[in-house]
Formats: structure tokens, C-alpha cells, sequence
């Protein structure tokens, strides 16, 4: 049996080779000419979300509903592991390292100033209308609910179930090995790797990079602190120090407290905006908002808008950026949630993944994003500010606005660690030959790394440099959804033939199923007796 956790190898990998290579040329490029740098990527940016778009759509709806799908199916009584093994953490941190890394710093920056633009800017609505409030909240909630979380889902389940049920490394290319065999060990495999690695990259230092502009933003707003790039280089060195040292006190230890941390401080931050806010208009807006949610679902995943040009050109600017940027984001979270989701079954897995996100999001996106447009459309200095200050302004405009404002740095900042904490392991990993424990040493490598890209782009033109930078995650986007797409193929094949094989239906196969965990038991024994850490069995 394969030893996914300690290949054994010392040596640096092809794919940690290569993808240092491929990361620090766009850096250079990007700092010697930023503007050429922004203009290319900004180019082929469009050039994709105009003739892809409508793929775009396709796979996110595929991977939400083949999610779906496993929920109802036999398939979903398959565990992702070995009979013995259990779930490594409480189902309470699971599920708050599950939204801290899916979600982050997201969550805060885009809390208001999304809400407020769709108020200002509707796709069909008439601005700033009684509609146009329904359509924010509806459009936001629909951008950061479930469909994100299938794609998230769709790379884990493989990973996971490949992994600690058959025993495979963790690296994403083997879990194709169903559907490419051997080829997966070779060029293929690391080309597939390397993409893996870059995505997440990308992913990870543009929001790294969103996090630093909206500490400055709050530092600012409360303190004065000027927003320039010596301050943001001063803030990004600070946290990386904080996340390394997470990084270094290991998964278990630092993820999970932090994460724990997240759900406490967002939790007294949404309270506290829900009772100093429009509290009613909230509370009645909650009920209305996961409705429209949910009676829109079908109509607005699978809507192109092919016949108007105005909504086609909004539906480019928002739905499809975001459905991009979720496939970026998906190797990053994909593989972290597979490592922490070992020992749950496919259903409990897939169910938490789509229900207890998405709850919370249409939760966190009513509140503040009523308050805001609430104040916003009162307040008219409000629509003056960036988003990396405006929700700042709005707290300006309630009770305890500093508290409030220091609370939400606090957020940002622990959501900030949170992700390069969490990005630092999974790079690690997928440089490491797939260890489930890869060296300290890597996962310093890639936390200082994710750091300079982060600062770099800043530095290669402040905005326009996180915007080249959303460009090019939305370019990633494009080559890894062919990889996706092959994974739920690849997992779908090897998972229905061992649901067959343990005859699972309506009724299971009692007989086979006892033979299979008998079969499992002896060689759990058996490595057991030969010293085989007990982690990785």
C-alpha cells in the first residue's frame, strides 16, 4: 500500500521546481513593466470571460449539481477513508475551518460595498428602487452562496476519497489515475501539478493582497495611517510573521484555533450590526432574501442573458468574474477541506459543504448588506469611498463605530492569516511529493513567497496590479476546469465501481460489506504491527 504522508523523498520536487520558476517570472514581469503587464492579462481576461463565459456557467452548474447528485446517490454512504478511521476534528471546528478557508477575507471586504453596488448599479432593476434592494441582496447571496462550494467539493471528494480510501499521495493528478493511468506519474501528472500550484497562487495572493488594502483602508479611516505602499508592505510583513508562525505550530494547532477565532469575532460583529442597524427591516428581510434564493436558484444558474446586451455585459462583470475566480480558488480550498474532512462520509461531507456555507452566507450578506445600502443611500459621502473603506464609513454612520471598525480589522487581519496559514500547507503538499506533513521548511518557502507576490503586485501599480492579478486568476480559471471536469469523471468511475463491488443500494449488501471490513481490519493490523505511524495509516 502506498504511504500518501511520507513519500520518503528528500529531494525537491519537479513541481516545487517548476512552479517557483513560473511564479517568480510573472512577478518580474509584472514589477519591471506593470503597465504591460495589466494591459495583457486585462486583454485575454476579456477575451475569455466574452467567449467562455457560457462555459463557465456550464461547469460551475455541473459541479454544483453532480455535488447534488451524491448526496441522493448510494455512493453517498462510501466513507472518505478507511473503516477505522475518524473524523480528526470536531464537527464544530470542521465546520469553521470549512467557511474561514472557503470564504475568508472575502466575506468582509465584499460585505457591503457588493450589496451597495448591485443597489446603485442592477442589472435590470431601476436604481436605487425598493427592487433594486431585493435584486443586491439576491445577486450577492447568489454570488457567494452554493455553487461556490460545489466547486470546492467536486476537487475535494476526489482528493479525499483517493487519498485516505485507496491510498494514493495527495497530489490532484492522482486522482485521474481511473481515467489515465500510469500517465499520471509522469509529465502529464506534474504538468497538472504545476497547474494546480499556479491557480492557487494566484487565488491566494490577490485575496492576501484585497486583505492589506483594506487593513490600510481601517487604519486609515481610524487612525490616519496614510494609504500608501510603505504602510501596506509594513502590514503585509506584520501578518506574514503572525500566519508563519501558525503555519510552523502545524495544521491542527493554528488552523483550527484561528478558525475558531474567525467564527467568535464574525459572530459578535454580525449581532452587533444586526441590533445598531435597520433591525427590523433586517429580520424581515432574512426570510425574504433565502426565498428569492432559492426560488431564483435554477433561473439564475443557468441564465446567459443572450438576448440583452446590458445584463450580458453585467452578468461578465460580476457572475461570470466570480465563477472564475471560485475555479481559481477550488485547488486551494478543494484540497485543503479533503485533508480536514478524513474519516466523514461522502453524504455528511457533501451535505455540510453546501447547506452550513451557504446558511451563513445569506445570513452575514442580509445584514450587512441592508445596513449598507440603508446608509449608503442617506449618506451620499458613502458611494465616495473604495470598497476597501466604504464599509468602514458605514460603521462611521452607527453607534460604537470604532469598536466596530477594530473589530472588523481584527477579522480581516485573522482571515488574512487564516488563508496564507492555510495555503502555506496546502502548496507544501502539492510540493512534496503530497505529504500529508510536508516540511516546515516548504511551507515557510511558500508563506514568504504568497507574501512578496502579494506586496510586488502592489508595488507594480497599487489597484491596477491586483486587477492584473484577477485577470490572470481568471485565465487559470480556464485550463483547470478541464482538470475538474476530468476529477468528477475520474471519481464518479472509481466510486460507483466499489459501491457496486460492496453492493451499496437502498438495502446494502450486508455480506460483502462485512467481508470489506474484515479485509480492511487485517491490513490495518498488519501495518500497525510493523510500526506504521499510527497517522498514517
Amino acid at each position: 500500500m502506498k504511504d500518501p504522508s511520507n513519500p520518503g523523498n528528500k529531494k525537491l520536487s519537479k513541481v516545487f521546481i517548476y512552479s517557483v520558476l513560473i511564479v517568480g517570472l510573472l512577478v518580474v514581469i509584472g514589477a519591471v513593466n506593470p503597465e504591460r503587464f495589466g494591459a495583457v492579462a486585462g486583454a485575454i481576461s476579456n477575451w475569455v470571460s466574452n467567449y467562455f463565459g457560457w462555459y463557465y456557467m456550464i461547469i460551475t452548474s455541473a459541479t454544483l449539481f453532480f455535488c447534488i447528485f451524491l448526496i441522493f446517490s448510494p455512493i453517498g454512504k462510501l466513507k472518505l477513508g478507511k473503516p477505522h478511521h475518524e473524523p480528526e476534528f470536531s464537527t464544530r471546528s470542521w465546520l469553521t475551518m470549512l467557511f474561514s478557508a472557503g470564504m475568508g477575507i472575502g466575506v468582509v471586504f465584499y460585505s457591503t460595498s457588493e450589496p451597495i453596488a448591485h443597489f446603485f448599479m442592477p442589472a435590470t432593476a431601476e436604481p436605487e428602487s425598493q427592487e433594486a434592494m431585493l435584486e443586491a441582496i439576491r445577486a450577492t447571496i447568489f454570488h457567494w452562496g452554493a455553487h461556490a462550494w460545489g466547486m470546492y467539493g467536486a476537487v475535494a471528494l476526489a482528493l479525499a476519497y483517493f487519498q485516505f480510501r485507496k491510498g494514493e499521495s495527495g497530489l490532484l493528478s492522482k486522482t485521474l489515475r481511473p481515467i489515465l493511468g500510469d500517465k499520471v506519474d509522469g509529465p502529464i501528472g506534474i504538468l497538472i501539478d504545476v497547474l494546480t500550484v499556479f491557480a492557487t497562487v494566484i487565488g491566494v495572493a490577490v485575496s492576501l493582497g484585497v486583505g492589506t488594502t483594506q487593513i490600510n483602508g481601517g487604519l486609515n479611516y481610524l487612525f490616519g495611517v496614510p494609504i500608501n505602499l510603505t504602510a501596506q508592505g509594513l502590514i503585509i510583513g506584520a501578518v506574514t510573521i503572525l500566519f508563519l508562525a501558525s503555519a510552523w505550530s502545524g495544521l491542527s494547532k493554528g488552523i483550527k484555533y484561528l478558525s475558531n477565532l474567525n467564527m467568535i469575532i464574525a459572530s459578535i460583529l454580525l449581532l452587533v450590526v444586526l441590533f445598531l442597524g435597520p433591525t427590523m427591516l433586517i429580520l424581515n428581510m432574512l426570510p425574504t432574501a433565502a426565498g428569492e434564493y432559492i426560488n431564483t436558484f435554477v433561473a439564475r444558474t443557468l441564465d446567459a442573458a443572450p438576448l440583452s446586451s446590458s445584463k450580458n455585459s453585467w452578468l461578465q462583470s460580476w457572475t461570470i468574474y466570480y465563477w472564475a475566480w471560485w475555479l481559481s480558488w477550488s485547488p486551494f480550498v478543494g484540497i485543503f477541506i479533503a485533508r480536514v474532512s478524513k474519516g466523514r462520509t461522502v453524504r455528511e461531507f457533501v451535505l455540510a459543504l453546501l447547506t452550513v456555507p451557504t446558511t451563513i452566507g445569506i445570513i452575514w450578506f442580509t445584514v450587512f448588506g441592508v445596513t449598507g445600502i440603508e446608509i449608503a443611500s442617506s449618506v451620499s459621502e458613502v458611494i465616495g469611498h473604495g470598497p476597501e473603506t466604504q464599509l468602514f464609513a458605514i460603521f462611521n454612520e452607527l453607534p460604537l463605530s470604532v469598536p466596530l471598525s477594530i473589530l472588523a480589522i481584527i477579522l480581516v487581519s485573522s482571515f488574512f492569516i487564516t488563508s496564507a496559514d492555510s495555503a502555506t500547507f496546502v502548496l507544501g503538499m502539492q510540493t512534496s511529493y503530497g505529504s500529508l506533513r510536508p516540511r516546515s521548511s516548504i511551507k515557510i518557502v511558500w508563506g514568504i513567497s504568497l507574501s512578496a507576490i502579494a506586496y510586488v503586485l502592489l508595488l507594480s501599480g497599487g489597484e491596477t496590479g491586483l486587477e492584473a492579478l484577477q485577470s490572470a486568476a481568471i485565465i487559470a480559471a480556464l485550463p483547470f476546469s478541464f482538470v475538474i471536469i476530468m476529477m468528477m469523471i475520474s471519481f464518479y468511475k472509481d466510486a460507483n465501481e466499489e459501491r457496486k463491488y460492496l453492493g451499496l443500494t437502498i438495502t446494502p449488501n450486508s455480506k460483502r460489506m462485512q467481508e470489506y471490513l474484515k479485509k480492511e481490519e487485517r491490513e490495518y493490523q498488519e501495518q500497525k504491527n510493523a510500526g506504521v505511524d499510527e497517522r498514517d495509516l
